[in-house]
């Protein structure tokens, strides 16, 4: 039988969280997951949390706030570069430790949405059972964990920071080794065949 009061979170959780607070106006349920997510994997990988370094580099699944509140677990953020966005529009995340090359894929069990009001009984509604319910939910409850391997060049990801050259299509400057040679010139991705966007006039 579970018990009708909601235990105190762990201190480290409560910290995050806290953390959360000056990112975003109040803490929702993937916020919870998120740091939960990055705490798990983070034990999973024997390594202490959060990281002020560049060993780990961790990819996310979906952004918004889930994406804040697995950089605050963890410590790697996409202005550090140790953060990477696959949008699969999933409440996962892939975190890599650049020393070992192990790497460790955290998700949200989903029946844990339901399952969260057998540990938040008095929430007054779905939305409050799940933020207070995965606080308290056994990890083995919340999330599911595998061992991968990442299919990607992580070092020709992450690149060196500074590398510079300009492009000899439209001329702007494309750092971070993204550079494309091509025929005896080099392109930016975009004047090389993979642009996301589509120039109307120039202003």
């Amino acid at each position: 039988m579970l018990s009708t009061e909601i235990a105190a979170p762990p201190a480290r959780l409560a910290a995050c969280l806290a953390d959360l607070t000056t990112l975003h106006r109040h803490i929702c349920p993937r916020q919870v997951l998120g740091v939960r997510i990055g705490l798990y994997a983070g034990e999973l990988l024997g390594v202490e949390l959060p990281r002020d370094d560049k060993r780990l580099l961790v990819f996310v699944e979906t952004d918004g706030c889930f994406a804040d509140s697995v950089s605050v677990a963890t410590g790697c953020w996409l202005g550090h570069r140790t953060m990477r966005l696959i949008d699969h529009g999933k409440s996962a995340a892939t975190v890599v430790d650049r020393r070992t090359a192990d790497a460790i894929r955290v998700w949200a069990d989903p029946a844990a949405r339901v399952r969260a009001a057998e540990y938040a009984p008095d929430a007054p509604d779905r939305w409050h059972a799940m933020r207070d319910g995965y606080r308290v939910m056994p990890v083995t409850e919340l999330l599911r964990a595998a061992r991968v391997t990442v299919d990607l060049d992580l070092e020709a990801l992450v690149s060196r920071n500074g590398r510079r050259v300009v492009c000899d299509g439209c001329g702007e400057d494309v750092i971070n080794d993204r550079g494309v040679a091509r025929d005896g010139v080099t392109l930016c991705r975009d004047c090389a065949g993979t642009p996301y966007f589509r120039v109307i006039s120039r202003l």
